[in-house]
């Protein structure tokens, strides 16, 4: 036992001298591979200055030139036109990619065609809009999130259809104004003979539906003065009168009540009426923004010396690896 504890306290200073040596051996690889690089840039400084210097100026320039920016036009789509206008967005966005300008320019009125550079369409998610005062829609919600996940229901391309407003976005490689591009879009998208002839029809129908409503009105207005006047008639001759009406009268102030919200909501129809896609607000020039986008005058000059220093290594290496194999040949 005494020979070995002595051993095993010779071997734990063998160990922490070997981590010793090799600790010094790492930092001294660590100060060598430094100064060769200082060394390396010292040599060949002119070459790397030029790099960066090239490298700004390209990043500069790319940044100058290709800025995108985004604009964004929510659209509620009416008489049922929702599909016409995913069509439409499709085929401009396929009229894109293929490059057609002489479409996007005569048919559909962009004045500088080759900025355009995608179009999308997605509908703003609002549930409770679609809904409301509906309850044939809510029946077929919860009908379906009984049999799946209420989110993907949500988000549904065949749900978010429904939707009353819907997101158009556009990305180009230059400013945007509403003369030169978003009215000849919108005016594009409301140029359709199908939907116009729906338009007439139901703005005639809104409006008949409208006088029809204050006929009914001013009726009800009247049969309420009637009673109010035979009421005051009978408080003056101290005649106690019972009225088994009460019921009946009560629904007649509450149908007044719903016709009078209901003209309210005729009038914000008639609004919104005017166009085949209606356009609630425009946003342009949304500048894009990304880890690369503004800065490539700072990430080329890093790139070029980068591979100007990976191409010197594999040279380095390619030399070292010929001097072995002839070395051992002969």
């Amino acid at each position: 036992m005494s020979t070995k504890v002595p051993q095993n306290a010779e071997d734990q200073e063998i160990d922490l001298v070997l981590i010793s040596k090799k600790v010094n051996s790492f930092f001294a690889r660590i100060n060598t591979s430094i100064f060769k690089g200082i060394q390396f840039f010292i040599k060949n400084w002119v070459i790397v200055l030029v790099l960066v210097l090239l490298g700004f100026g390209i990043g500069l320039f790319l940044d100058i030139t290709q800025r995108k920016y985004t604009h964004e036009i929510i659209v509620a789509p009416n008489f049922e036109s929702t599909d016409y206008l995913y069509s439409k967005i499709n085929l401009i966005d396929s009229k894109i990619n293929e490059g057609d300008t002489l479409f996007l320019k005569n048919t559909v009125g962009i004045q500088y065609p080759k900025n355009l550079k995608s179009i999308e369409i997605k509908p703003i998610t609002d549930i409770y809009k679609l809904i409301e005062n509906k309850p044939e829609n809510f029946e077929l919600i919860k009908l379906m999130s009984d049999n799946g996940d209420v989110k993907k229901i949500i988000e549904d391309n065949l749900t978010s259809k429904n939707y009353r407003y819907h997101r158009i976005s556009i990305m180009t490689d230059g400013l945007l104004d509403d003369k030169k591009g978003t009215e000849p879009f919108l005016s594009f998208l409301n140029q359709t003979e199908f939907y116009k002839k729906i338009q007439e029809v139901q703005l005639a129908n809104v409006k008949a539906k409208m006088e029809q409503n204050d006929v009914t009105i001013s009726q009800i207005e009247g049969l309420l003065n009637e009673f109010s006047n035979k009421a005051n008639n009978s408080q003056k001759s101290d005649k106690l009168v019972y009225y088994n009406e009460n019921s009946q009268l009560n629904d007649v102030i509450k149908t007044k009540g719903d016709l009078v919200r209901e003209q309210g909501n005729h009038r914000i129809e008639l609004i919104g009426y005017d166009k085949i896609i209606k356009d609630i607000s425009t946003t342009l020039n949304i500048e894009k923004e990304g880890i690369l986008y503004g800065k490539k005058k700072l990430f080329f000059p890093f790139l070029f010396v980068f591979i100007y220093i990976l191409l010197q290594f594999f040279k380095a290496f390619y030399r070292k690896q010929k001097l072995l194999v002839v070395d051992k040949i002969a």
